[in-house]
């Protein structure tokens, strides 16, 4: 990549940014959306689960793919086809008829959107090549999520309340369009110099291994389930034989790599948990309205857009350990107020949990994001940055489809509050859970041994950037 002037940088940087923001507004404007989507086209609490699993689920499955088909053949190549693939899903999901074509287009929007979020993280990786400049870089970044949160409740409770729930796509289409034609004008083209060949068997795999996986905890089929663990056990089998897999195992090698990993996991199954329960508590069981339940939130997203940045620039000054830690602490003490004091039953509680998890959730994605792509060469960082986003994908899919589960095996389907208060009571204890996660992992892989195994990781992918082939299959 040839060198570009500072404001060149930002401007790529916010043309990254502005993709990020349709992905993640998508998310928390949906949530908000949920009751009304549930209520016209009859969806129960399994439908509701697949409106927002079905996006992810693809998301997850496609992201590594993307990832390295953008350093072979171009990122700003994949990056704008991702660009045109969402937009054309959002108009598509704002006509559709009933909750099976809503579910499809919204997979069709996750295939556009797996060729967004990887490819822009490996773009900045590659625009900011300076240890602290990146990671204020990821801070920004990461602070587009809490601008996200902020407005997705705001804009989508005045759009769901005035117009209707399919005016929320319609968000997307003039942002998609514009970051389509800055990517054209200003965006350069960049590849690795040894990009990966595509591997199908194991891309298959990981599609089963999802899909079977979510269907699994969804629809409780233990036949399904026992094919996702089939799934799992290939993949172990099938990859590290391959010359240039698609999940590249090496990688594992480096702790702090798979802390961010882990971290990830249980960070966004935590988000998607704790969205999806307050959407509908403060809807169905409070009996607010979509842009009442918006406002109810923003404390939650404040702190979140405010911490994002301030969690980059001590990424980059401290490293990432106290970032997780106060991440871990704030995330589990929120799960802890919900589960154990009933933080819904007294509003001054319900804002006390909300400020937790923003503060919480605020933090961690930074060092995620820095930690996955720091100990790697820049030539991996388009593989690196897809396997940390599927991470997140994962995450918020599991979580969704777990948290989801336990609501729906001991809630009533007429939500009454005293019903939804003891159903919740277990899926707070897993946010709870999810939170000790982050706190544990991350004091865990953020030592002088585990940059070790990052250095040494690197080195080695330095000194061999293709594993060798033990089989050919």
């Amino acid at each position: 990549m040839a060198e570009l002037t500072h404001r060149r940088r930002l401007l790529i940087l916010a043309i990254c940014c502005m993709s990020l923001l349709i992905v993640s507004l998508d998310n928390t404007v949906l949530n908000v959306a949920l009751p009304s989507i549930r209520r016209e086209i009859d969806a129960g609490v399994a439908g509701m689960q697949w409106t927002i699993d079905a996006y992810t689920l693809v998301l997850a499955s496609l992201l590594m793919l993307a990832g390295s088909t953008a350093d072979r053949i171009g990122r700003r190549k994949v990056f704008a086809t991702g660009l045109v693939l969402f937009t054309l899903g959002s108009v598509l999901c704002s006509l559709a008829p009933d909750l099976t074509a809503l579910v499809a287009f919204r997979m069709v929007q996750a295939v556009g959107g797996s060729m967004l979020n990887p490819v822009a993280m490996s773009i900045i990786t590659n625009t900011f090549t300076e240890p602290r400049a990146r990671a204020r870089a990821i801070g920004v970044w990461g602070g587009v999520v809490g601008i996200s949160m902020a407005a997705g409740p705001l804009v989508g409770g005045v759009l769901t309340d005035t117009v209707g729930w399919r005016a929320i796509f319609w968000l997307n289409v003039p942002i998609g369009l514009a970051a389509l034609l800055l990517t054209l004008r200003y965006v350069p083209e960049s590849r690795a110099p040894r990009p990966r060949r595509v591997d199908p068997v194991g891309q298959l795999l990981v599609i089963v291994l999802l899909g079977s996986l979510t269907y699994a905890i969804i629809e409780s089929d233990l036949r399904v389930a026992a094919l996702a663990a089939l799934a799992l056990l290939a993949l172990l089998v099938y990859e590290p034989r391959r010359p240039e897999p698609l999940v590249d195992l090496r990688f594992f090698r480096s702790a702090p790599f798979s802390g961010a990993t882990v971290i990830a996991v249980c960070a966004f199954a935590a988000l998607a948990g704790f969205l999806f329960l307050n959407t509908l508590y403060l809807q169905d069981v409070r009996g607010m309205d979509a842009l009442e339940a918006g406002v109810y939130t923003l404390p939650m997203a404040a702190l979140t857009f405010v911490c994002a940045p301030l969690s980059g620039r001590l990424v980059g000054s401290f490293g990432p350990r106290p970032s997780l830690l106060v991440a871990g602490v704030a995330m589990t003490a929120c799960g802890v107020l919900f589960a154990a004091f009933d933080a819904e039953s007294s509003t001054p509680l319900l804002f006390t949990g909300y400020v937790l998890f923003g503060l919480g959730f605020g933090m961690v994605n930074a060092p995620i994001t820095n930690t996955a792509v720091a100990g790697m060469p820049r030539e991996q960082a388009g593989v690196a940055a897809a396997v940390a986003s599927t991470s997140r994908q994962i995450g918020q899919t599991l979580g969704v489809a777990v948290i989801g589960a336990v609501l729906a095996h001991g809630v009533s389907p007429a939500f009454r509050t005293e019903d939804f208060a003891a159903a919740s009571r277990p899926a707070w204890w897993i946010v709870a859970a999810c939170g000790l996660s982050v706190l544990v992992v991350g004091a865990a892989t953020s030592g002088a041994w585990a940059r070790g195994t990052a250095e040494r990781t690197a080195r080695r992918f330095e000194e061999d950037p293709r594993p060798p082939a033990r089989t050919t299959l």
